[in-house]
């Protein structure tokens, strides 16, 4: 790798970092860089788990304030997350380079119709239970079960992965998109890095790349998180849902 191109992996990850603060799918940006500057899918996507935990570090105790009041949500949904990471690691690491390939824009635009569709999802939900849409609560022990595949594919590949965190904790719990937010990144957090502690032992890590983008991502994450309760969460779903889809579509054509 050229210096410009370690310069461009650096830009991408304090946008990657701030994107993932403010409303998930920062890999969408940090992915496709490394795999343009010539690092192979499967290794570029174990870098990048690796790299991006300090942004997510960041992110998350930049919004710690609104995570108070959510510690039985915490100590429920987070060793989910571990153990679905890791899960989601050993998945990776047993997928061939061509099958990982190929499969990775219909990851990615999965994740985007998922959070598009988030309203109308919940309200089946909450009419499933009997209950009625505005004024019934699912029990909070139910977003185990989304959480479960959000956190393996999180694991896998973790471009969308707030996306699908914060859409699946949008189905099951009844709370303002910036407390969501804020379990979305301590989820997300937990997830990246379980994975990444697995993935330190798979010999595929670009350990050159790790430290620019680690520094990149604190720096992006870090501010992106003090900006996060100040989008309005229409603006918020629209612009993953749009990064998701442009990314997507050039995978497809690409492959």
């Amino acid at each position: 790798m050229s210096w410009s191109e370690f310069i461009l992996v650096g830009l991408a990850a304090i946008a990657g970092g701030a994107v993932n603060a403010l409303a998930g799918g920062g890999t969408l940006i940090t992915f496709p860089m490394l795999t343009a500057v010539g690092i192979p899918a499967v290794a570029a996507n174990i870098t990048n788990t690796v790299a991006l935990c300090p942004g997510y570090l960041g992110a998350t105790f930049a919004q710690m304030n609104d995570l108070r009041g959510q510690k039985r949500r915490v100590l429920l949904l987070l060793p989910v997350g571990v153990l679905g990471g890791i899960a989601g690691g050993i998945l990776l690491l047993n997928t061939g380079e061509r099958t990982f390939r190929a499969l990775v824009p219909f990851l990615i635009l999965l994740a985007s119709g998922l959070l598009a569709i988030q309203d109308p999802l919940r309200g089946w939900l909450i009419r499933r239970t009997g209950g009625h849409t505005g004024t019934a609560k699912i029990h909070e022990a139910w977003a185990i079960l989304p959480v479960i595949p959000a956190a393996i594919y999180g694991g896998y590949f973790g471009a969308g992965l707030s996306v699908i965190v914060l859409a699946v904790l949008g189905l099951i719990l009844d709370d303002t998109m910036t407390r969501l937010n804020a379990l979305k990144q301590a989820m997300a957090f937990s997830i990246n890095i379980a994975t990444a502690i697995f993935f330190l032992f798979s010999g595929q890590i670009v350990w050159p790349v790790v430290g620019i983008m680690a520094v990149g991502s604190l720096v992006g994450g870090t501010l992106g998180g003090r900006l996060a309760g100040r989008i309005p969460p229409g603006a918020l779903r629209k612009i993953v849902v749009i990064i998701g889809i442009i990314v997507s579509l050039i995978y497809f054509i690409k492959n």
